[in-house]
Parts: C-alpha cells; sequence; structure tokens
C-alpha cells in the first residue's frame, strides 16, 4: 500500500486548486487532480502535504490546513490500494501566486467547470463530495 497527501485549497471565489498532469506520472497521467503526492517513509501525510504543496506551488503554508477525508483508491500503475489524506483550507491566493513546477498547469478552478474535466482516480472519488461538504461551505465563506 502507498501513501499519498493531497490539498484543496479554496479561494475567495469558491474556485479550487487543481492541478492539470501531463503525460509524464505514472498514476493518472493527462488528468485534472489535487496537488499532492507520495508521502516519504517516516513522514506524516500532514508534512507531506505541506512538502507536495511548496514542491509543486511554490505556496509554502506553516498551518491552517484541516484534514478533510481519507480515501482507499486503486492505484492500476501500483496494482495496489492507496491510502490518501485530503487537506483543505481557505486561501486569498490567486493564479498570479503560483508556480507549475509539476504538470501542465495549477490554477484555480471555478467548481462549476468540474463535472467536464477528466480527473483523476482520487479527484473522481473526493472531489464531488468535497464540494457538497459543509467544509466546503465553510472555507468558501471565510475572508
Amino acid at each position: 500500500m502507498h501513501r499519498f497527501a493531497s490539498v484543496i485549497l479554496v479561494d475567495r471565489r469558491g474556485w479550487i486548486l487543481l492541478q492539470e498532469r501531463d503525460e509524464h506520472p505514472v498514476i493518472d497521467p493527462e488528468k485534472w487532480g489535487f496537488s499532492g503526492g507520495h508521502v516519504e517513509d517516516g513522514e506524516e501525510f500532514l508534512a507531506a502535504a505541506y512538502r507536495e504543496l511548496a514542491e509543486e506551488t511554490g505556496v509554502k503554508l506553516d498551518d491552517g490546513l484541516t484534514l478533510w477525508r481519507e480515501v482507499e483508491v486503486f492505484h492500476a500503475a501500483y496494482d495496489s490500494m492507496d491510502r490518501v489524506q485530503v487537506f483543505a483550507a481557505a486561501t486569498t491566493l490567486t493564479d498570479d501566486d503560483l508556480v507549475c513546477n509539476e504538470g501542465r498547469r495549477i490554477c484555480f478552478v471555478d467548481p462549476a467547470v468540474v463535472p467536464t474535466l477528466d480527473l483523476t482516480t482520487a479527484g473522481a472519488l473526493a472531489l464531488p463530495d468535497f464540494l457538497a461538504s459543509s467544509l466546503y461551505r465553510d472555507l468558501k465563506e471565510q475572508p
């Protein structure tokens, strides 16, 4: 079993941070998903979430991430059921504050567009529930 940490940031409009993956990843190439990645040996999920967010977007948060949910995801590339913890936070960041260090692009996406996107396996499992959650409603209402 592999472990992954993912991050959803919700901006002032209620748009969510997503990454358009390119053709290079072993898991879910050319799909839209969360920022995040592998949890290293000996690393906690939360620490991995902060590390992965910084590596992929240039955004260095010191705190504020809340564990929303853990999901089990089958990754065909590994032929395994893997644990994914999804963390979320409100943000005042905009696309101009982001650096795309991985994938085609990383940007805030209008939730109305999400059903039209080809989502990663984890994204397809978790994102609709997140958008219907009380945590999402609370985060999009924060100043």
